[in-house]
């Protein structure tokens, strides 16, 4: 049992980081975060900035799915919305960068709030099916709406601009990526320590027992579907201004199964878990992808071979890390700073 944990005032009791490893390794984050464009290249900085997109949607969808206890497939169609408002926006009216991204978000808050009505009557696997019903229904949107969408061929954009410097190159995304996103995730950590957040998890753990304490259920679940689709619509936005074209088959199915994978794979119901299974699911194929070319000049033709020999491991990962560590990634992660919490003494 770890002792000293008492807290002499309101203020240390309501800190978001607690301990003294934690704002040292948090620091260390930052500063990581800080210098990260100034020491990787172009590449390295263009999967940085895809890592934050998918840390920011994983998250919003972690609320929604971790913390709340609501599926969703239909995760990615929200990033639609969230993209397709900033392309419209910028091409047609010309409207700041940053209102453009709130816009996104809050139009895709409000179609979340329509798709979350059924969650009142279904929920588990039926929910699941309503919400890839949703998203169907958005793509034939994509498609036909061409005055608005483009239809088919989609939409371009041009480089966006913060206070009259156009974000040509990665480096530049960066700087836009890396602070919302560092927001974004403070916010949420932040919402599950005041009644909104702790509403979502007594909802999650027994929804019945929450209603019958007086948490109006309907509500909250629809603010949960809201906050998750405004942070989807929000990852959408920057994905069109990091990629500067959006088409119906942008955020296809698979997508929103890559962000529930990497909730799952991160640890559900824990915001860390949202951040490292976006990094995990991100980066790891990419990271086998330059296995296979190291084994280039040994093996002929290796990238035509072992190319579905990494999908597989990929697949057998992520297979792994649900059967030998369900609670996901966060669980390796507390175990360890557990370990040192406690060293030398056994946990």
């Amino acid at each position: 049992m770890i002792i000293g944990t008492a807290k002499e005032t309101y203020r240390a009791d309501e800190a978001l980081l607690t301990t003294r490893p934690q704002q040292v390794w948090m620091a260390v984050l930052l500063a990581g975060l800080a210098v990260l464009p100034f020491t990787f290249n172009a590449y390295w900085t263009y999967l940085a900035c895809l890592v934050l997109i998918n840390v920011i949607a994983a998250t919003g969808l972690n609320v929604l799915t971790g913390f709340t206890g609501l599926v969703s497939l239909g995760h990615a169609a929200f990033m639609a919305i969230g993209a397709y408002t900033v392309a419209w926006l910028e091409r047609d009216i010309g409207t700041p960068l940053l209102l453009n991204l709130l816009a996104g978000g809050l139009l895709a808050a409000g179609i979340g709030v329509i798709v979350g009505l059924p969650s009142l009557r279904v929920k588990g696997l039926y929910l699941a099916i309503a919400t890839i019903a949703a998203s169907f229904i958005l793509h034939f949107v994509f498609v036909e709406w061409t005055a608005v969408t483009g239809g088919s061929a989609g939409i371009s954009l041009q480089p966006g601009t913060v206070f009259g410097v156009a974000l040509v190159d990665y480096t530049q995304l960066y700087w836009l990526i890396m602070p919302i996103c560092v927001l974004m995730v403070t916010g949420a950590a932040n919402l599950f320590r005041n009644r909104i957040g702790r509403a979502f998890i007594a909802i999650r753990d027994r929804d019945i027992s929450a209603e019958v304490l007086g948490i109006p259920i309907l509500r909250y679940k629809l603010m949960s579907f809201a906050l998750a689709s405004f942070y989807a619509g929000v990852a959408g936005g920057l994905w069109a201004y990091f990629f500067r074209v959006v088409t119906p088959e942008s955020f296809p199915l698979l997508t929103s199964i890559f962000l529930l994978a990497a909730v799952i794979v991160g640890g559900m119901g824990t915001i860390l878990g949202g951040v490292i299974g976006a990094l995990f699911m991100t980066l790891v194929p990419e990271l086998l992808r330059f296995g296979v070319e190291l084994l280039g000049p040994v093996i002929p033709n290796a990238g035509l071979i072992l190319s579905p020999v990494r999908t597989i491991v990929f697949g057998a990962l992520i297979v792994g890390f649900l059967v030998f560590e369900p609670q996901g990634l966060t669980e390796i992660v507390q175990r360890i700073r557990r370990f040192f919490r406690l060293w030398p003494f056994r946990t």
